[in-house]
């Protein structure tokens, strides 16, 4: 192998259609048969279309410098609509210069605004039916000469919408343009249709559009038309030719509409289609459209919108059934084995007329019945009507559903024993990388992080939502907040949250507020409030500090950072401006330690005081806008927020702590708060972290945490000595615990602890989901803690890795995991064997790693027979505080040991 880059990457893509970034930045990783691979210098070169990189666009000649991710393009400005491709050589430590790497290529689409010249246009006011408002088509025909050499279409819409050239759709992607905070941003996509018109004759383009977020339902309050009145396609069609000539066919009043089989399309509600209505061959050159009605333009901005710039919403996998269910009610039932998160297709041979009603559920009720109420007014509902054609097969288009069991009716006779066969489950959501592995002793925690991911699945359908199934589907973002560590392990969701960013900075209150949701459907409509009085929430508006941080934590992104810095700084100013003094937030409305469960009755919010929840989060974002500041080279900010926060900090505890050192609420996540943000020091840490121990272990290992307390209370305990207590948290399977839902049956994330109790009744009707991500943000501490995969974050992107699996004395025999980084793929596991312990640990190249192994001597640790700190690839070797410390350069190493008994915890006060 020897030394050689792959995985050369631009903006996070191996390729990437359609940009609007003008420096776009590169990435690449190292492969060494050597260990302790650094790079040492590199060079980058950009080229067109061509890949002539004897004349290159750019060539940034040799560069000394270790960096190899986030490498900004620097040469002459790119030009807009033009392929791009780069490749990189690297020379490393040990003098050796690399080959050149496989390219990566690029293409830009629209630069200025005024580049578009298409016109937003919708069916003529009268042609399309109002009150059912069912999917419509536009189409168009025009001639092309011969000898293209390429054609591109950018398109968006003001609905969700599916391009098609010469009667075939055209790319994967689902519920184009995605959503957004339309009014202020709208994504539109570039399409590569070069192979797909016929040279020298007649060609065809439609579009077929529905409502999707853009005027479709949104919310619990039932909110339509949130966004606009009017669905609208704005197309452009650019054909460059042998000749050096160009040809633009736009969207205008040329084209034709008509409406077609679906006849109503709704994200929560699902899909009327009726096979009868359908018009074979819609957008192809020969089809006549002499029937259909006329267009008009629609008075909509183009200013406002920008390129795709993460990965599109597509079908990533195809389960099938796993069983036949025929209830105690009578209904035929579907069970997909999986909550999932998409929809069904279905192959059928059934009379012409026969109509076919779907519904989709998450759980049988007690008594094995099919089970819809806790979707409250969302239908998910499929109504077919077939053709009669044999074999006909149907998908639906513009909705997807939350589903693990599919109910059918009006099945003829004899046709429900074929469904097994008949009907497979589509799973949809953003188009992410996976990235992160998790595996233990535990088939149990192994489930559970089975369910973390489909719950993470199913709720990143091009927004972080909080469910996917009921009548909300909202982008929460103390949700988004909470698990963004944890989903940054399991997929690559560095462009997922990018996008969603810019939305929560362009919904952003100008007094810097942050909605709780994002997109801001809650307060959208033809006249939305006024945004100073669009209320705000401690730990959801973190967000707006929280999610970038992470995002530069794991992918190194600064220039991310740099964008959102003034949201950042907006939303602290923000808190500094609602409490009764500035270093206190005390006034307003909280969502507190949403369904805690040392809540009140028929209360959502848990007992941890929610002023004390505000100020603490208060301190923590003001905490890592300070971190911000530094990356960003603001020293003046530095001090600045150095002395906000050591205010916020003595208040803090002047108001909640007592003189003896005891916190004034008694509530785990009260404690877990000031012991992970850094609230208390000395005696009094010391003090509240025994007194959380306390807490969990008289409540018989249980945790009552909410959605505030949960995500940091295993760390909280980790942290501060007690960490066997935060296993057996995680290893307990009754009510309340993570394995509870997990003994019952679960396969993702639910809302609630007890969303099933153990009589087999509900938790409640109206708000009870089963796919809920905010509770799997135990995920992060499973892949840091008990794997050891973590990092230095004085180093982002795991320059520097961490490596410290922390042991359990008797709850797991091995654990591991791995994680596809921005520098490679790292691994850290461990596993007891004999009567030793295993350490296994890779780290790429480009990258050390720091071991800590508690309670282990150098004179114990070997690989290979030989003492660890003579290995090759060991930097450093070193003991502190009872613990092994080594620092290692790339390469794959199995470390040993004789096996240890677990530390003892400190003794439980009385």
């Amino acid at each position: 192998m020897g030394f050689i880059l792959e995985s050369l990457t631009c903006e996070y893509r191996t390729e990437l259609l359609g940009t609007d970034v003008r420096a776009p930045r590169f990435g690449w990783k190292l492969r060494s048969d050597r260990r302790g691979t650094l790079q040492t210098a590199y060079q980058l070169q950009v080229a067109g279309a061509d890949g002539d990189y004897s004349a290159p666009v750019w060539d940034s000649g040799r560069v000394q410098s270790d960096a190899s991710i986030q490498v900004a393009y620097a040469g002459p400005e790119l030009r807009s609509r033009t392929r791009y491709q780069a490749r990189v050589k690297a020379w490393d430590s040990f003098g050796r210069e690399s080959a050149w790497s496989a390219f990566v290529w690029w293409e830009t689409a629209f630069f200025e605004p005024e580049e578009w010249q298409a016109n937003w246009i919708t069916p003529a006011a009268s042609a399309i039916e109002s009150q059912a408002e069912p999917a419509f088509m536009l189409a168009k025909r025009f001639a092309v000469k011969a000898e293209i050499v390429s054609a591109r279409v950018y398109a968006t819409a003001a609905g969700v919408y599916e391009l098609f050239v010469n009667g075939e759709k055209v790319g994967d992607e689902l519920l184009a343009p995605g959503w957004t905070s339309y009014r202020r941003r709208q994504q539109y996509q570039t399409y590569d249709v070069t192979d797909r018109l016929a040279a020298g004759g007649v060609n065809a383009i439609g579009a077929m559009l529905a409502n999707g977020w853009y005027k479709g339902r949104l919310g619990w309050e039932k909110g339509v038309r949130l966004y606009g009145e009017r669905r609208a396609l704005l197309l452009q069609l650019h054909i460059v030719y042998a000749d050096g000539t160009e040809e633009i066919v736009c969207s205008d009043e040329s084209w034709k509409a008509a409406e077609g089989a679906i006849r109503l399309a709704e994200l929560y509600d699902g899909e009327t289609y009726d096979a009868n209505l359908e018009q074979p061959g819609w957008s192809a050159p020969s089809f006549d459209d002499s029937a259909w009605s006329g267009t008009e333009r629609i008075d909509l901005p183009v200013t406002h919108l920008t390129a795709q710039e993460h990965q599109p919403i597509r079908v990533i996998e195809t389960i099938r059934p796993q069983q036949l269910i025929r209830t105690p009610r009578g209904e035929t039932v579907l069970d997909m084995g999986q909550n999932m998160v998409g929809r069904i297709r279905m192959t059928l041979d059934v009379p012409a007329g026969t109509t076919l009603t779907l519904k989709h559920a998450e759980v049988l009720d007690k008594d094995g019945n099919f089970y819809i109420g806790n979707l409250r007014s969302a239908k998910q509902t499929i109504v077919y009507t077939a053709s009669g054609v044999s074999g006909e097969t149907y998908a639906p288009t513009f909705t997807f559903m939350g589903f693990r069991y599919l109910s059918i009716e009006g099945l003829p006779d004899g046709q429900a024993d074929r469904l097994m066969e008949s009907v497979v489950g589509e799973v949809i959501h953003s188009d992410m990388a996976p990235t992160g592995e998790f595996d233990c002793s535990s088939d149990m925690v192994n489930q559970l992080q089975r369910n973390i991911l489909w719950g993470q699945r199913g709720n990143f359908v091009d927004v972080p939502t909080d469910c996917p199934q009921r009548d909300e589907r909202l982008g929460w973002t103390g949700d988004a907040q909470v698990f963004v560590r944890t989903a940054a392990f399991n997929y690559d969701v560095a462009n997922f949250f990018t996008k969603w960013l810019r939305d929560l900075k362009a919904d952003q209150n100008p007094n810097g507020g942050v909605p709780f949701v994002i997109p801001n459907a809650l307060n959208e409509s033809a006249t939305p409030p006024p945004q100073e009085e669009i209320p705000s929430s401690a730990a959801w508006g973190d967000a707006a500090v929280i999610v970038p941080w992470t995002m530069y934590l794991c992918y190194g992104d600064v220039r991310l950072l740099s964008q959102q810095y003034e949201s950042m700084c907006g939303w602290v100013s923000f808190i500094r401006s609602q409490g009764e003094n500035e270093y206190l937030w005390n006034t307003g409305f909280h969502f507190g330690d949403w369904l805690g469960l040392d809540a009140k009755e028929n209360s959502y919010i848990g007992a941890t005081p929610r002023d004390l929840i505000a100020t603490a989060f208060f301190a923590y974002s003001t905490r890592l806008v300070r971190e911000t500041a530094v990356v960003l080279g603001k020293a003046a900010d530095v001090r600045k927020y150095s002395e906000l926060y050591d205010r916020i900090k003595a208040e803090f505890r002047r108001e909640f702590i007592t003189p003896n050192g005891r916190l004034a609420a008694p509530t785990q996540t009260a404690h877990v708060l000031a012991l992970m943000f850094e609230l208390v020091e000395g005696d009094a840490k010391k003090r509240i972290a025994r007194e959380l121990n306390d807490l969990v272990v008289h409540n018989e290992y249980h945790l009552t945490t909410g959605f505030v307390g949960t995500p940091y209370l295993c760390f909280a305990l980790s942290d501060n000595g007690y960490h066997a207590t935060a296993v057996k948290l995680l290893m307990q399977e009754t009510y309340p615990s993570w394995l509870y839902s997990v003994s019952n049956g679960a396969t993702t994330i639910w809302e609630h602890w007890d969303g099933i109790k153990p009589d087999g009744s509900f938790w409640s009707d109206d708000m009870n989901s089963y796919n809920h991500y905010a509770y799997g943000a135990i995920g992060e501490w499973m892949y840091r803690y008990v794997a050891g995969l973590d990092m230095d974050e004085t180093e982002a992107a795991y320059k520097k890795i961490l490596i410290r699996p922390r042991f359990a004395e008797g709850a797991l025999t091995h654990a591991r995991a791995a994680l596809e980084s921005p520098y490679g793929r790292i691994e850290s596991g461990w596993s007891q064997e004999a009567d030793e312990t295993v350490v296994r640990i890779a780290v790429p190249a480009n990258a050390t790693a720091e071991v800590i192994l508690d309670g282990v001597t150098l004179a114990e640790l070997t690989e290979d027979g030989i003492a660890a700190e003579f290995t090759d690839g060991v930097i450093g070797a070193e003991e502190v505080d009872g613990s092994a410390r080594l620092t290692l350069g790339s390469g794959s190493y199995a470390f040993r040991y004789p096996v240890k008994q677990a530390a003892e915890q400190e003794p439980v006060l009385a």
